[in-house]
C-alpha cells in the first residue's frame, strides 16, 4: 500500500451522467473540475502534466505506472504552475527512483476551466455532496471558450535554451529572428526553434500585428495552447489574416494550426474523443512515408472547408481528420501533432529543419 492510498477512500471522481469514481486521493486537497480525457503515453508524465495545452481537463493515465522516475527541472513544458486540473491514475503513484516526487505536481493542481467531470481529494474521507452535482449539472463544455488567454505570456521576452547536447550539436543555427505568438508554448518548442534560430521572441496572443512586424521578424510562429480554436480566434485570426500578406514565413503547431485555418477560411470542430498520446501514426501525403506521432487536441480542422488554393500535407491514420496544411506559393504551412515529442517519439523533427530551411529562404 502507498503511502497515499489509506484503507477508506479518500478520492472520488464525478461524472456528468451520474457516475462516480471512489479511489485514494493525492497531492493538492480539495475540489477541481475540468474535461476528462485520457492520454495514452508510456512515458513523459510530467511533459504531460506540465504542457498548457493541458488547462481545464483532468488526464486519466492509461499506463499503469506513473511517477516511477519522478520529476525533474528540465522536462517542465511551463515556467508557470501545472495547467491540469487533475490526474487520474490506475494504481498508486510509484516511488521514483529519484526526487523530487511527481506528488509535487499534484500538490500544485488547482482548479480550472470548464466541468465535464469533478475530481476530489479529501484526506478525511469522501462524503457525497449534492452541491457537487449540481456544478456537473450545469457544465457548458469546452466549446466556445478561450482558455489559451489564460496561459500566454503576459510580457514579451526572448529565449536561448536549447534542444539537449545530442541533439543540438547535429543543428546549425542560422542568422534569423523568430516571433513566437504564445497561445499556451511547450518549452520543448522553444528549445527546438532556438536551436535553429539566432533570436527567438515569445509575445502575448493578443499582440498586433504591427507590433509584431515592428520587432523585424524574419518569421512567425503560433504556437499550441489549450481551448476553443475558434473561441482564440475572434482575436487570434484579424492578427493572423494582417500577417499572411507580408510575405514573411508562418509556422503553426496544433492549436496555432487550427487558428491558421480559419484564418484561411476554413472551419474547425470539436472531436468526440480527441487525440491525446505519443503513439499516433501520421501519414505524411507528400512521400507517403507514415510518422508516429505526439498529440494532444480535442478539435480539429475540417479541411474540406478551406479554399482551394490550400494543400493537405498529413493525415491521421487514426480517423482520417486533418494533421497538415499548406498554402501554395505561399511560405505558410502548419500541423496538428507534436513534432517537438516531449514525450513521445522524434519522427516528425523534421518539420523544424523544413521552417528553417523556409525562413532561409526568405
Amino acid at each position: 500500500m502507498s503511502e497515499w492510498a489509506p484503507q477508506k477512500s479518500t478520492g472520488a471522481l464525478f461524472l456528468k451522467d451520474g457516475e462516480k469514481f471512489e479511489g485514494f486521493g493525492c497531492g493538492f486537497e480539495g475540489v477541481s473540475i475540468g474535461e476528462v480525457c485520457f492520454n495514452t503515453a508510456m512515458t513523459g508524465y510530467q511533459e504531460i502534466m506540465t504542457d498548457p495545452s493541458y488547462t481545464s481537463q483532468i488526464i486519466t493515465f492509461t499506463f499503469p505506472h506513473i511517477g516511477n522516475v519522478g520529476i525533474n527541472s528540465e522536462d517542465i513544458e511551463s515556467n508557470q504552475k501545472s495547467k491540469i486540473s487533475g490526474a487520474i491514475f490506475s494504481s498508486p503513484i510509484t516511488s521514483p527512483s529519484n526526487k523530487p516526487s511527481l506528488r509535487l505536481i499534484l500538490e500544485n493542481a488547482r482548479e480550472k476551466g470548464f466541468i465535464n467531470g469533478l475530481i476530489v481529494n479529501d484526506q478525511n474521507g469522501i462524503k457525497d455532496n449534492d452541491s457537487l452535482l449540481k456544478d456537473l449539472t450545469n457544465w457548458e463544455g469546452i466549446n466556445g471558450q478561450d482558455l489559451a488567454l489564460t496561459v500566454s505570456t503576459k510580457e514579451i521576452y526572448n529565449w536561448e535554451e536549447k534542444e539537449i547536447e545530442s541533439l543540438s550539436n547535429k543543428i546549425k543555427q542560422i542568422n534569423k529572428h523568430i516571433v513566437v505568438i504564445d497561445y499556451g508554448v511547450k518549452s520543448n518548442i522553444l528549445r527546438c526553434l532556438s536551436s535553429r534560430f539566432k533570436k527567438i521572441t515569445i509575445v502575448p496572443c493578443k499582440t498586433s500585428s504591427e507590433d509584431i512586424m515592428n520587432l523585424n521578424p524574419d518569421g512567425i510562429f503560433l504556437s499550441n495552447g489549450p481551448g476553443d480554436p475558434f473561441a482564440t480566434g475572434k482575436y487570434a485570426i484579424p492578427i493572423i489574416k494582417e500577417l499572411i500578406p507580408k510575405e514573411i514565413p508562418i509556422f503553426g503547431i496544433c492549436l496555432g494550426h487550427q487558428i491558421l485555418a480559419l484564418a484561411l477560411g476554413g472551419k474547425t470542430f470539436k472531436m468526440h474523443q480527441g487525440h491525446h498520446g505519443a503513439n499516433h501514426p501520421v501519414k505524411n501525403l507528400q512521400n507517403g512515408k507514415v510518422e508516429i506521432t505526439s498529440m494532444n487536441h480535442g478539435f480539429a480542422v475540417n479541411f474540406d472547408t478551406l479554399p482551394s488554393d490550400i494543400i493537405e500535407t498529413h493525415k491521421s491514420l487514426f480517423d482520417n481528420s486533418n494533421s497538415g496544411l499548406m498554402v501554395k506559393e505561399k511560405p505558410i504551412f502548419s500541423i496538428q501533432h507534436h513534432p517537438e515529442a516531449s514525450p513521445g517519439p522524434y519522427d516528425s523533427f523534421y518539420i523544424f529543419d523544413k521552417f528553417q530551411n523556409l525562413v532561409g529562404k526568405h
